[in-house]
Parts: C-alpha cells; structure tokens; sequence
C-alpha cells in the first residue's frame, strides 16, 4: 500500500529516515521557491525521485498545513517490541517506551510522538484495534517525527507482560485513588509509561496490569488534561530524572 504524506518539515523528516520508499515528490504550482524546498528537490534528484508539479486543490484535498508539499510513500512501517528494546540496549541507555491505551484522537497521537521523540523515548506502544494508527495526518501532527521513532501495534495487556519479563517499570498515568504524586514515583530506570485514551482513560485490565500509578497534581478547577497534555507532562518529567541521573 501507498499514501500520501504532506508539509515540509514530515517530508524532509521522511526522506532522511530513509523508512519508506520515496515514489514521487509533489509540489503544488506556483508555490515559491525558498531554502527549505530547493533542499527537498535536491534530496529528491539525488536518490532519483520523481519530482511532479500538481495543482494546489490536488494537496488541499489532502488536508491543511501541506505548505504545497506532499510525498508518494510506502506505507508506515511499523516495528517489533523486541526492536524497540533493541534500540535502547544499543544506545546503552535503560528502556525508555510510551504506550498508547486507544488514544482515538490523530492530533493527539501525532503530538505525544513528537514529544516522545524529543525526550529520548525508545520506541511507542498502540493497539492494533479500538486506536488510532499512524495516518498522514498523524505524521503531519508529530512534525515528521513518526519516521524517526520505532512504533508497535501490539496489545497492551501482553506487551505489558512481555516488558515485566524484560524487568521494565510500567507505570500508569491515572487519577484514581490509588495512584501517586510525581515525587514517590521512579522514572529513573526502565520504565513503561502508559497514557490512557481521551475519554475513559486507562482501561481496568491496563491499569490492573500497571506496577504502580501516576497522578499529576493540580490545583485549578479544570479536573483533568487533555491526554497529550498529560502524557506530554508525564514524559518531560521522566526525561528530566534520566538527565539527572545520566549526569
């Protein structure tokens, strides 16, 4: 299968992961030349890429923000757990994984892979049902960050399992009573870290499979965050104990 990738910033994160095979190169008619799309072309013509002008309705069609660019891909190839692992064992860094509890929302997958790939994150996590799966217009959301990170579609319950087995830390982030403020959880070693879907959160079978909860105070009169919010919050603060701990 082939899709269609759109925005500057994913089709030239795209074509330096070299992932996916490059088809075609699509540029709208009439959009101006600037440093940015000269470097496009010449990344195109170096790896003998075609290079197609099309009418600009032909991108809209595709959706906002293609900035009169899109890119003729394979589909996304999706990784292996144990690849994932693999990545943090070759880096010599503890296992650093997000997993996705059927996050529905695009933007939202699309932004917390962009913060996971800022913060060192390893590889994600996502169901293969009941989930959002990595589209254009996630990659268009995560800023072309998507073709850098490894991500799996597994289930969640034996993912879990598997990364017990492998001594890692899965740790939940939820709002129920029994669930812990940032300072007597550890994010320092290897560490799972499992973000609930937009409405209900974490499912019981997920959070029963959970070593240990996290619950991120607040103290206005908005309840909750917005799951990429949340999970974004969560995962800058692992990162900021590993940078700690690392120095």
């Amino acid at each position: 299968m082939r899709e269609i990738i759109y925005g500057r910033n994913p089709v030239i994160e795209a074509l330096q992961a070299k992932r996916r095979q490059a088809f075609a190169l699509l540029i709208a008619e009439g959009v101006r030349s600037d440093e940015r799309l000269n470097e496009l072309q010449a990344v195109a013509r170096h790896r003998n890429i075609e290079i197609r002008r099309v009418q600009r309705d032909q991108l809209d069609k595709l959706g906002s923000g293609h900035q009169g660019v899109a890119l003729d891909v394979s589909e996304y190839p999706y990784a292996r757990l144990d690849q994932i692992l693999r990545r943090a064992g070759d880096e010599n860094k503890l296992p650093f994984i997000l997993m996705l509890d059927t996050l529905q929302d695009p933007q939202n997958l699309g932004s917390l892979i962009r913060t996971a790939e800022a913060f060192g994150v390893h590889g994600v996590v996502i169901p293969p049902h009941k989930s959002a799966r990595v589209t254009a217009a996630v990659v268009s959301a995560s800023s072309g960050a998507t073709e850098h990170m490894l991500i799996t579609q597994a289930n969640l319950a034996n993912a879990i399992r598997e990364l017990k087995e492998k001594d890692l830390w899965v740790i939940g982030l939820d709002h129920g009573p029994r669930s812990q403020p940032p300072e007597k959880v550890n994010l320092s070693g290897p560490v799972a870290l499992v973000v609930g879907s937009e409405g209900q959160g974490l499912r019981r079978l997920v959070r029963d499979s959970c070593d240990l909860l996290l619950r991120l105070p607040m103290v206005g009169r908005i309840e909750s965050l917005n799951a990429a919010v949340a999970g974004s919050i969560a995962l800058y603060l692992a990162f900021q104990t590993r940078q700690t701990i690392d120095a």
